[in-house]
């Protein structure tokens, strides 16, 4: 399930072909739907008539309204009701695209995480940012939903000055402010730790000069080792949001690293460049091995 065809639904599509599978189909969330009276699972999947996927591996959901990807969401749900297994299943998406969702999350399993705030109320949220800078913090104000490190800004104590927060219109009427870590080197940096199946398996260093670190954003990668420092809290992470796959981005700090944001639908593609196997075939081993495997013991049982 993708949004767009490109370079990971490629690299998917041949690591599932490898496996013996005999059709792989590349299916946008939003041309599929409901028809409860066509067959007898009720969904309208392009390609599939009658029949169900053996499997679903979800790469992309396209953003849209809020009827919209509620829909979506709920054909994930319905494939995984249905005995589909689904990678990632819909409601650790959900957990994971929420961020105050994952730092309720990180916080109830004991994960190092920077302390987050989110808030409707306006005043709430500035006097978050006052008290903040009072104590010489900034703070990360990001997307409720976001991703790629798009839509970021720093308010409250910043290099001396005070950044009163802006209009949340942009952000959803809503404030998620995650408290900010100074980097601890020049250039900054940031790890992108992969977890599939429970296993902490590749790992990157992106470095920046800006304080923002993603790939997406121009981050150099840099190949890093899956040391216990950072495997341990990753893997938690995944699974304290029920993550089949997940990327987690942890940040230095003098207390040891902490987790930052948790992706449930990943991009590998900066990371596969700096790691040695193929990510993709990874990902669609763990799939049929571990999580079809059980889907199919569980209808012989």
């Amino acid at each position: 399930m993708s949004d767009e065809s490109g370079w990971h639904v490629r690299r998917l599509r041949r690591a599932l072909l490898a496996r013996g599978a005999a059709l792989v189909r590349c299916l946008d969330l939003a041309q599929c739907g409901v028809a409860t009276h066509a067959s007898r699972h009720g969904l309208v999947l392009p390609g599939f008539g009658r029949e169900l996927p053996d499997a679903v591996i979800v790469r992309g959901i396209a953003t849209g309204s809020f009827e919209q990807v509620t829909q979506r969401l709920t054909l994930l749900h319905a494939l995984a009701a249905l005995g589909v297994p689904v990678y990632n299943e819909a409601r650790a998406i959900e957990r994971s695209v929420d961020k105050a969702m994952t730092s309720l999350l990180l916080r109830a399993a004991g994960i190092a995480s920077p302390p987050a705030w989110s808030t409707e109320c306006p005043a709430q949220a500035q006097r978050i940012v006052l008290r903040e800078a009072a104590a010489g913090h900034a703070l990360v104000l990001k997307p409720l939903f976001g991703s790629q490190g798009k839509g970021l800004q720093l308010v409250g104590q910043v290099d001396g000055t005070f950044v009163p927060l802006p209009d949340l219109a942009p952000y959803g009427g809503l404030a998620y402010l995650q408290r900010f870590v100074p980097p601890m080197s020049a250039p900054g940096f940031d790890w992108r730790v992969l977890v599939i199946g429970g296993r902490a398996v590749a790992a990157m260093r992106r470095v920046s000069a800006h304080w923002v670190h993603n790939f997406a954003q121009g981050a150099r990668c840099e190949a890093a080792e899956v040391t216990p420092a950072l495997a341990q809290p990753a893997v938690r992470a995944a699974q304290a949001l029920g993550l089949d796959y997940a990327g987690v981005d942890l940040i230095p700090t003098p207390d040891g690293p902490q987790v930052l944001e948790v992706n449930g639908v990943a991009a590998w593609q900066g990371l596969q460049r700096v790691t040695g196997f193929d990510i993709a075939q990874a990902i669609v081993d763990d799939l049929i091995d571990r999580k079809v495997a059980a889907a199919v013991g569980r209808r012989s049982a």
